[in-house]
């Protein structure tokens, strides 16, 4: 599996360059402001073809990326991991990010790679300890960037290296 986070990955932080286009979208009476590279959904299913693996959604954006995010890529519909905040906390006892556990329960022991510019050492041990969790690999997006054409061939290398794809 590919698993996606928009804001920082698909949307950088830094003001981006000409290949990104802004879009307003209002989701849930809030209107955000985005970049989006509409190369990255022709890089993104080409990566999912070539792997055999499945693209989903792993952003706070959760359904909404479906409406607002991926037809702004050239992406269909995709599935989604739920990430709802439990108890207003974004990080968990060890550190890891909200949506590890949210990441783990969903993969189900499926070898994945995960495109995030949040995640760190703890989350990777979170996952290296959690039962049913598999081989994975974290691509840790420079959110200023956004998703670079390393961070596709990393994914690349390590999901074709033994025949990852899911």
């Amino acid at each position: 599996m590919l698993l996606l986070d928009v804001d920082g990955v698909l949307n950088p932080l830094r003001r981006p360059s000409r290949d990104f286009q802004t879009h307003d979208c209002p989701v849930d009476g809030t209107l955000y402001r985005v970049h989006l590279n509409p190369k990255h959904g022709a890089e993104l299913l080409l990566l999912a073809e070539e792997a055999g693996a499945e693209l989903v959604w792993a952003t706070t954006w959760e359904h909404a990326a479906n409406e607002w995010i991926g037809p702004r890529i050239g992406l269909p519909e995709l599935p989604v991991i739920e990430m709802p905040i439990i108890g207003g906390r974004l990080a968990g006892p060890a550190g890891e990010m909200f949506k590890t556990p949210h990441v783990a329960a969903y993969v189900a022991g499926r070898p994945f790679v995960w495109f995030d510019d949040l995640t760190g050492d703890a989350d990777e041990d979170y996952l290296r300890r959690h039962p049913g969790v598999g081989d994975f690999l974290l691509v840790r997006v420079d959110p200023r960037h956004g998703l670079l054409p390393q961070d596709l061939a990393l994914a690349r290398e390590w999901l074709t290296a033994a025949g990852k794809g899911s």
